[in-house]
């Protein structure tokens, strides 16, 4: 899996990673509420630690962390862009949009 994050998303995140450098970036295919794991919203957390079953990404700007059980929800090649109408963060492959309105929580 490839995840690109894009200009507009460094730029977002730069500062909210400076100020939560202890913390690891993870996506998180988060299916709270959601009443079935084929009903999951990803979500970009920062996490004081990795967790048993997460993978570790390369990317362009930091590792990211992603649950190694979810990744088949999620396609081969990523891009996280920012959307600075809508104040969010946009997750999306080169055949869909996975979610316009992406939200970045320190847990």
């Amino acid at each position: 899996m490839q995840v690109t994050f894009s200009k507009e998303a460094i730029e977002q995140l730069t500062p909210k990673l400076h100020d939560n450098k202890d913390r690891l970036l993870k996506l998180k295919y988060d299916t709270d509420g959601c009443g079935c794991v084929m009903s999951g919203v990803t979500a970009m957390w920062l996490v004081e630690k990795e967790d048993q079953g997460d993978v570790k990404l390369d990317t362009n700007l930091v590792p990211l962390l992603v649950e190694k059980t979810k990744m088949v929800f999620l396609d081969e090649q990523l891009t996280i862009s920012y959307n600075e109408t809508a104040n969010s963060f946009m997750l999306k492959s080169p055949s869909q949009i996975l979610n316009p309105r992406m939200s970045l929580l320190v847990k």
